[in-house]
C-alpha cells in the first residue's frame, strides 16, 4: 500500500514499512523496517529543518521530489531515483514476479530488500540496486587497495587498523550515497548488482543526493553530516614523531635541536607507554617528571605538544574495577573481558556509552590538561580488537555486529566535546579510524600502521583520495610508513624522501614510524613507561646530511604554502571541500581525469605527482584538459589534455601550477 503525507511518501507490504523524506539540499533519506515504528537515529546525519517536498501520484505509483532529486515508488515498493533532468541515477534491483517493469519479471524471486530474522531479535539485511558497468565510484573511506575507482570491488564494512569504513560513495552518474548504518557488513559494487549488507540491524537507512559535479556531491554530504573545524595554525606546519620518545629530556632535546637549526617545528608527539599502566591516562613521573615545564619550554620554541591516548584498560590499572562495575567497558559475549592485546590482555572503553565518554574525559582533564596538554593522538581508535572477532563484543548500544562501526566517531567525540568545554575553539584529534560524521568532531585521520614500502606508498595516495571523497578532509600518513623502515637500507632511505615529499603536499605533514633497529626501553623489566622498547631515531638529521637537506627544504616549502593552506582549510571548514582532490574533482568533464590514481590536485591550484617507484628519476604526468599547467621546477607551461614527462631527481617531486 502506498500513502503520503505533507513531507513524505510511504509504502507498506508483507511487514515492511518504508518511508522516504527530504533531508538536506537535493537529497532524500530512505528508511525501511519490519517493526511498527521505523527507528530513526542520529548516527551521522544532522537534524534538518522542515522541507516540504513536491509529491505527485499517478497510475505508476508515487513520486517525491526535493530540488534536483526525485524518487518514484511503484505499487510493489520498487524505488527509482532520478535527477532533475529525469535521468535515472539509481534504482532497486529485483528479479521476481511482483514488479511493474515486466522486463524484470522473473521466477528467480530475488527481492530489492530482504530481512532475514535472527533468533532473539534484529535482522540480517540486504539492499540491492541495479548496476551500471560503466559507472565510476569513489569514496567509502580508507581501504588498503591501489584504486580510486571502486567499481567491481567488494568492501568490508568494518573498522580495522589501516582500514576506515566511511560508507559514503560518489558516483560518476551524479549521485552520492550514504549507507547510514553502523553495522558490520559488506558492500559489493559488482557489474550486475550493487548490494549493501548488514549482519545485524533493525532498519534500512540510507541517504542519497543528486548533483552535477563531484564537488557538489561532497559539499551536500558535508552539509548534512558536518564539516571540520577551522584548522589552527599549528596544523599547517611540520609534525615530528617517532616510536617512541621514552623520556621528557629526550623529547625536549629533539625539539631544541630543531630550534637550534632554525627548522620550524609546529607539533611534537609523545607516543604510547609514556603512562604508568594502560587505562590510567597519565604521565609516568619517573620518565616525565615535570610535564608542565616541558610544555612551557616547547611553547617558547613555537612547538605544541600532542600526547597519545589509547582506549585500552588493563586489569591491574587503577580504573579497571570501577569501569567494569559501572559497565563502562566493551563487554564480551563469551570468555574473559578481553578486547585488545598489547603487553597484556586489556578491556576497551565503551565509547558508545555517554557515561564512559564522560569518565574517560574526566581522567584526561585531571591528568593532562593541568600541564597544558590540549592536543591528543587517539590511537587504536577502531578499536583494535582481538582477531577482530566482531560477534564477540557488545557495547551499551547493542551487539558489535549492529553498531561497532560507530566506535571511532564516538571516541573522537569524547575528546572534541571535552576540549570545547575547557575553551578550545577548534579541537584537532589525530585518530587512527573514522566513520561518517567523524569530521565534525575534529578528526584528523591517518592511515594507520602501514608498511614502509613503495607499494604501501602508492596505496596511501589512493586511500587519501577515497577518504577525501568520503567527507574526511583532514587526513595524513606516517611519513616513511610505520613498519620495518631501516635507516641503513638504501631502498628505505629513498622511500623516506619520496614519502616526505608526499607528506609536504598532504593535509597534515607528519613524520612517524618504527625505525630499525629496535632498541630497549629505559627499564624493560619494570612496569610503566620504561618497559616498552623503542625504535631508532626518526628526525630529519637521523639519515645523513644529503637527506637532511632535502627534508629541510620541504619543511620550508610547507611553511611557504601557509597562506594557500589557510585558504584550503577555510574551504574545508565552510563547505566540506577536501584538501586532497582526485583530478576528476576539479575536472569532471575530462574523461581521462577519472582514470588517474597516481596524481592529485592539492586544492584547486596545484597538481602533485608523487614519485612512487624505487629508482625512478622521471615520471609520466597527465595534465587535465581545461587549464594550462606550469611545471614548478622548470617554469615550462603546457596546455592540459596531454601527458608529459616530468623530471624527478631524488630531491624533486613533480608539481604543476594551474594557470
Amino acid at each position: 500500500m502506498l500513502t503520503f503525507g505533507t513531507d513524505h511518501i510511504a509504502f507498506c507490504s508483507a511487514g515492511q514499512r518504508l518511508k522516504i523524506i527530504p533531508w538536506g539540499k537535493n537529497a532524500l533519506r530512505v528508511l525501511c523496517a519490519m517493526t511498527a515504528e521505523i527507528p530513526m537515529r542520529d548516527w551521522a546525519l544532522l537534524p534538518q529543518g522542515p522541507i516540504i517536498p513536491e509529491i505527485t501520484q499517478s497510475d505508476e505509483g508515487l513520486t517525491i521530489r526535493n530540488g534536483e532529486i526525485r524518487c518514484s515508488v511503484d505499487p510493489f515498493g520498487k524505488l527509482t531515483f532520478r535527477n532533475g533532468a529525469g535521468n535515472i541515477l539509481l534504482q532497486d534491483y529485483a528479479r521476481d514476479n511482483r514488479v511493474s517493469d515486466q522486463t524484470k519479471n522473473s521466477p528467480l524471486m530475488v527481492h530489492n530488500r530482504t530481512f532475514r530474522p535472527h533468533r532473539g531479535g534484529d535482522w540480517e539485511i540486504s539492499v540491492r540496486f541495479e548496476a551500471d558497468p560503466e559507472e565510476f565510484l569513489c569514496g567509502m573511506g580508507q581501504y588498503q587497495e591501489e584504486t580510486i575507482n571502486l567499481k567491481g570491488c567488494k568492501l568490508e564494512l568494518a573498522q580495522r587498523c589501516t582500514q576506515a569504513s566511511v560508507p559514503y560513495v560518489v558516483s560518476s552518474k551524479g549521485y552520492g550515497f550514504l549507507w547510514h548504518n553502523p553495522a558490520i557488513g559488506w558492500v559489493s559494487f559488482a557489474n550486475n548488482c550493487t548490494e549493501w549488507h548488514a549482519d545485524a540491524a533493525d532498519v534500512v537507512d540510507y541517504w542519497i543526493c543528486a548533483g552535477d559535479t563531484p564537488a557538489q556531491l561532497v559539499e551536500q554530504y558535508a552539509a548534512v553530516t558536518g564539516t571540520v573545524p577551522m584548522m589552527p595554525e599549528y596544523g599547517l606546519g611540520y609534525w615530528q614523531c617517532r616510536l617512541r620518545y621514552a623520556t621528557q629530556e629526550q623529547l625536549l632535546e629533539v625539539a631544541r635541536e630543531y630550534h637550534r637549526r632554525g627548522v620550524p617545528l609546529d607539533v611534537i608527539i609523545i607516543d604510547y607507554f609514556h603512562w604508568t599502566r594502560q587505562g590510567e591516562w597519565k604521565f609516568d613521573p619517573k620518565y616525565w617528571p615535570d610535564p608542565a615545564a616541558m610544555v612551557r619550554e616547547l611553547e617558547e620554541m613555537g612547538t605544541k605538544l600532542m600526547v597519545s591516548v589509547w582506549p585500552s584498560v588493563e586489569p591491574k590499572s587503577e580504573n579497571f574495577a570501577e569501569m567494569r562495575d559501572r559497565d563502562l567497558l566493551v563487554r564480551t559475549e563469551r570468555g574473559k573481558l578481553v578486547a585488545t592485546e598489547c603487553v597484556t590482555d586489556c578491556a576497551v572503553v565503551d565509547s558508545l556509552n555517554p557515561e564512559a565518554r564522560e569518565y574517560l574525559w574526566s581522567k584526561i582533564r585531571e591528568n593532562y590538561v593541568p600541564h597544558g596538554v590540549k592536543l591528543f593522538w587517539l590511537d587504536t581508535a577502531e578499536p583494535e580488537l582481538v582477531d577482530y572477532e566482531f560477534d564477540n563484543y557488545r557495547s551499551s548500544l547493542g551487539p558489535w555486529l549492529k553498531v561497532g562501526n560507530l566506535y571511532p566517531q564516538r571516541y573522537t567525540r569524547a575528546f572534541y566535546e571535552g576540549l570545547q568545554d575547557i575553551g578550545v575553539e577548534a579541537p584537532v584529534n589525530l585518530v587512527r579510524c573514522a566513520w561518517a560524521g567523524s569530521q565534525r568532531y575534529g578528526a584528523l585521520a591517518w592511515s594507520g600502521d602501514v608498511n614502509s614500502t613503495f607499494d604501501a606508498l602508492r596505496v596511501q595516495v589512493c586511500a587519501g583520495l577515497n577518504m577525501a571523497m568520503a567527507g574526511i578532509p583532514w587526513w595524513t600518513t606516517d611519513i616513511g610508513g610505520f613498519w620495518n623502515g631501516d635507516g641503513s637500507d638504501p631502498v628505505f632511505r629513498e622511500l623516506l624522501v619520496r614519502w616526505f615529499q608526499f607528506g609536504c603536499y598532504s593535509p597534515v605533514m607528519r613524520a612517524h614510524g618504527w625505525r630499525l633497529p629496535t632498541l630497549p626501553g629505559p627499564a624493560p623489566n619494570e612496569p610503566g613507561g620504561g618497559q616498552m622498547n623503542v625504535g631508532s631515531p626518526n628526525e630529519i638529521w637521523s639519515f645523513g646530511q644529503e637527506l637532511c637537506e632535502i627534508f629541510t627544504h620541504y619543511i620550508q616549502v610547507r611553511n611557504a604554502m601557509r597562506p594557500y593552506l589557510r585558504t584550503l582549510m577555510a574551504q574545508a571548514h565552510e563547505t566540506g571541500a577536501p584538501i586532497l582532490r582526485p583530478l576528476f574533482y576539479e575536472f569532471p568533464e575530462d574523461p581521462a581525469a577519472w582514470q588517474i590514481k597516481d596524481a592529485y590536485c592539492f586544492g584547486p591550484d596545484l597538481l602533485v605527482a608523487p614519485v612512487m617507484i624505487y629508482g625512478a628519476r622521471e615520471r609520466q604526468v597527465y595534465l587535465p584538459a581545461g587549464a594550462s599547467w606550469t611545471e614548478e621546477t622548470t617554469g615550462m607551461t603546457y596546455e592540459g589534455g596531454q601527458t608529459v614527462t616530468a623530471a624527478a631527481p631524488l630531491a624533486v617531486i613533480p608539481v604543476f601550477h594551474r594557470k
